[in-house]
Protein backbone atom coordinates (compact mmCIF):
# COMPACT_ATOMS: atom_id res chain seq x y z
CA UNK A 1 0.00 0.00 0.00
CA UNK A 2 1.16 3.53 -0.74
CA UNK A 3 2.19 5.30 2.45
CA UNK A 4 3.20 8.68 3.83
CA UNK A 5 5.12 9.17 7.07
CA UNK A 6 4.64 11.89 9.68
CA UNK A 7 7.26 12.51 12.36
CA UNK A 8 5.38 14.07 15.24
CA UNK A 9 5.25 14.96 18.89
CA UNK A 10 1.89 14.53 20.58
CA UNK A 11 2.27 17.86 22.40
CA UNK A 12 2.64 19.82 19.15
CA UNK A 13 -0.67 21.24 17.85
CA UNK A 14 0.74 21.64 14.36
CA UNK A 15 0.87 17.86 14.06
CA UNK A 16 -2.91 17.71 14.44
CA UNK A 17 -3.33 20.57 11.97
CA UNK A 18 -0.97 18.96 9.45
CA UNK A 19 -2.90 15.69 9.58
CA UNK A 20 -6.12 17.52 8.69
CA UNK A 21 -4.46 19.12 5.66
CA UNK A 22 -2.88 15.84 4.60
CA UNK A 23 -6.10 13.86 4.99
CA UNK A 24 -7.97 16.44 2.91
CA UNK A 25 -5.37 16.10 0.16
CA UNK A 26 -5.43 12.29 0.27
CA UNK A 27 -9.20 12.21 0.05
CA UNK A 28 -10.53 8.77 -0.85
CA UNK A 29 -7.24 7.46 -2.17
CA UNK A 30 -5.84 4.31 -0.59
CA UNK A 31 -2.85 5.89 1.13
CA UNK A 32 -1.70 4.91 4.59
CA UNK A 33 -0.36 7.50 7.05
CA UNK A 34 2.46 6.14 9.21
CA UNK A 35 3.35 7.93 12.45
CA UNK A 36 6.87 8.13 13.87
CA UNK A 37 8.13 9.58 17.13
CA UNK A 38 10.15 12.73 17.67
CA UNK A 39 10.20 14.27 21.14
CA UNK A 40 10.70 18.01 21.03
CA UNK A 41 11.77 18.16 24.67
CA UNK A 42 13.01 14.78 25.88
CA UNK A 43 13.89 14.47 29.56
CA UNK A 44 15.53 16.24 31.29
CA UNK A 45 14.68 19.25 29.06
CA UNK A 46 11.85 21.18 30.78
CA UNK A 47 8.49 21.13 29.03
CA UNK A 48 6.46 24.26 28.34
CA UNK A 49 3.93 25.88 30.69
CA UNK A 50 0.67 27.30 29.32
CA UNK A 51 0.68 30.11 31.89
CA UNK A 52 3.96 31.49 30.53
CA UNK A 53 3.86 33.99 27.69
CA UNK A 54 5.19 31.78 24.89
CA UNK A 55 2.35 29.28 24.40
CA UNK A 56 -0.59 31.73 24.60
CA UNK A 57 1.14 34.01 22.10
CA UNK A 58 1.84 31.22 19.61
CA UNK A 59 -1.69 29.91 19.91
CA UNK A 60 -3.26 33.36 19.50
CA UNK A 61 -1.13 34.37 16.52
CA UNK A 62 -0.76 31.05 14.71
CA UNK A 63 -2.49 27.93 16.03
CA UNK A 64 -6.00 29.30 16.48
CA UNK A 65 -6.09 31.13 13.10
CA UNK A 66 -4.81 28.01 11.32
CA UNK A 67 -7.31 25.77 13.08
CA UNK A 68 -10.16 28.13 12.21
CA UNK A 69 -9.20 28.09 8.53
CA UNK A 70 -9.23 24.29 8.62
CA UNK A 71 -12.50 24.10 10.54
CA UNK A 72 -10.79 22.21 13.35
CA UNK A 73 -11.86 22.59 16.98
CA UNK A 74 -8.75 22.88 19.13
CA UNK A 75 -7.68 24.65 22.32
CA UNK A 76 -4.54 25.24 24.35
CA UNK A 77 -4.42 22.46 26.96
CA UNK A 78 -4.39 23.57 30.59
CA UNK A 79 -2.02 20.86 31.89
CA UNK A 80 1.06 22.51 33.38
CA UNK A 81 3.80 21.84 32.77
CA UNK A 82 2.99 20.10 29.51
CA UNK A 83 3.25 16.31 29.73
CA UNK A 84 6.15 14.38 28.32
CA UNK A 85 5.28 12.16 25.40
CA UNK A 86 7.72 9.26 25.95
CA UNK A 87 5.16 6.85 27.45
CA UNK A 88 2.67 7.68 24.69
CA UNK A 89 5.36 6.93 22.14
CA UNK A 90 6.23 3.62 23.79
CA UNK A 91 2.62 2.61 23.21
CA UNK A 92 2.94 3.88 19.63
CA UNK A 93 5.43 1.06 19.02
CA UNK A 94 2.74 -1.47 19.93
CA UNK A 95 0.23 0.35 17.75
CA UNK A 96 2.66 0.24 14.83
CA UNK A 97 2.98 -3.53 15.17
CA UNK A 98 -0.79 -3.86 14.79
CA UNK A 99 -1.26 -1.28 12.06
CA UNK A 100 -3.05 1.04 14.48
CA UNK A 101 -0.52 3.87 14.62
CA UNK A 102 -2.73 6.33 12.72
CA UNK A 103 -5.82 5.65 14.82
CA UNK A 104 -3.81 5.72 18.04
CA UNK A 105 -1.91 8.91 17.20
CA UNK A 106 -5.05 10.76 16.24
CA UNK A 107 -6.77 9.62 19.42
CA UNK A 108 -3.90 10.88 21.58
CA UNK A 109 -3.73 14.22 19.75
CA UNK A 110 -7.47 14.75 20.06
CA UNK A 111 -7.45 13.80 23.72
CA UNK A 112 -4.81 16.43 24.46
CA UNK A 113 -5.90 19.27 22.20
CA UNK A 114 -9.66 18.80 22.12
CA UNK A 115 -10.43 17.17 25.48
CA UNK A 116 -7.71 18.68 27.70
CA UNK A 117 -6.66 15.23 28.96
CA UNK A 118 -3.21 14.66 30.45
CA UNK A 119 -1.51 12.32 27.99
CA UNK A 120 1.42 11.97 30.35
CA UNK A 121 -0.75 9.96 32.76
CA UNK A 122 -0.68 6.21 32.39
CA UNK A 123 -4.38 5.65 33.11
CA UNK A 124 -5.29 8.13 30.38
CA UNK A 125 -2.98 6.43 27.89
CA UNK A 126 -4.31 2.97 28.75
CA UNK A 127 -7.86 4.17 28.15
CA UNK A 128 -6.96 5.75 24.82
CA UNK A 129 -5.05 2.64 23.73
CA UNK A 130 -8.05 0.46 24.55
CA UNK A 131 -10.36 2.73 22.56
CA UNK A 132 -8.40 2.09 19.36
CA UNK A 133 -8.20 -1.68 19.85
CA UNK A 134 -4.98 -2.26 21.80
CA UNK A 135 -5.11 -4.72 24.69
CA UNK A 136 -4.85 -2.54 27.83
CA UNK A 137 -3.41 -5.41 29.89
CA UNK A 138 -0.67 -5.98 27.30
CA UNK A 139 0.02 -2.24 27.18
CA UNK A 140 0.22 -2.03 30.98
CA UNK A 141 2.60 -4.99 31.12
CA UNK A 142 4.83 -3.50 28.42
CA UNK A 143 4.99 -0.16 30.19
CA UNK A 144 5.65 -1.73 33.59
CA UNK A 145 8.41 -3.97 32.26
CA UNK A 146 10.13 -1.25 30.26
CA UNK A 147 10.02 -3.54 27.22
CA UNK A 148 9.30 -0.69 24.83
CA UNK A 149 11.82 1.84 26.10
CA UNK A 150 14.60 0.65 23.79
CA UNK A 151 12.30 0.73 20.78
CA UNK A 152 11.44 4.31 21.63
CA UNK A 153 15.12 5.21 21.96
CA UNK A 154 15.78 3.58 18.58
CA UNK A 155 12.90 5.53 17.05
CA UNK A 156 14.33 8.80 18.34
CA UNK A 157 17.81 7.91 17.05
CA UNK A 158 16.35 7.08 13.65
CA UNK A 159 14.47 10.39 13.50
CA UNK A 160 17.44 12.45 14.66
CA UNK A 161 20.44 10.70 13.12
CA UNK A 162 19.09 8.99 10.00
CA UNK A 163 16.34 11.38 8.95
CA UNK A 164 17.78 14.61 10.35
CA UNK A 165 14.49 15.55 11.99
CA UNK A 166 14.75 18.78 13.98
CA UNK A 167 11.13 19.95 14.08
CA UNK A 168 7.62 18.56 13.85
CA UNK A 169 5.58 17.88 11.95
CA UNK A 170 7.94 16.55 9.31
CA UNK A 171 6.09 14.84 6.46
CA UNK A 172 7.84 12.40 4.15
CA UNK A 173 6.12 11.79 0.80
CA UNK A 174 8.24 9.61 -1.44
CA UNK A 175 11.56 11.41 -1.84
CA UNK A 176 10.18 14.75 -0.65
CA UNK A 177 10.51 15.94 2.92
CA UNK A 178 8.28 18.75 4.18
CA UNK A 179 9.16 20.41 7.47
CA UNK A 180 6.14 21.98 9.05
CA UNK A 181 2.80 22.13 7.28
CA UNK A 182 3.46 22.72 3.57
CA UNK A 183 1.14 24.68 1.29
CA UNK A 184 -1.78 22.57 0.08
CA UNK A 185 -0.72 22.96 -3.56
CA UNK A 186 2.76 21.57 -2.86
CA UNK A 187 1.36 18.78 -0.76
CA UNK A 188 -1.14 17.81 -3.44
CA UNK A 189 1.55 17.73 -6.11
CA UNK A 190 3.73 15.51 -3.92
CA UNK A 191 0.88 13.10 -3.19
CA UNK A 192 -0.13 12.98 -6.87
CA UNK A 193 3.48 12.25 -7.81
CA UNK A 194 3.74 9.50 -5.20
CA UNK A 195 0.55 7.85 -6.45
CA UNK A 196 1.78 8.09 -10.03
CA UNK A 197 5.11 6.53 -9.18
CA UNK A 198 3.46 3.73 -7.26
CA UNK A 199 1.06 3.03 -10.10
CA UNK A 200 3.92 2.95 -12.64
CA UNK A 201 5.88 0.49 -10.51
CA UNK A 202 3.04 -2.06 -10.37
Amino acid sequence: MTSITIYADYVCPYCLLAERVLSDVIGQRDIRINWRAFELRPAPVPTLRPEDAYLPTVWRDSVYPSAERLGLSIRLPSISPQPRSDAAFEILAMAQDQGLDHMYSMRVLRAFFQEDRDIGQRDVLLALAAEVGLDPDAVRLALDSGALKERHRQALRHARDEMGITAVPTIVIGQQVFRGTPPVTELRLAVDRLVGETTSAT
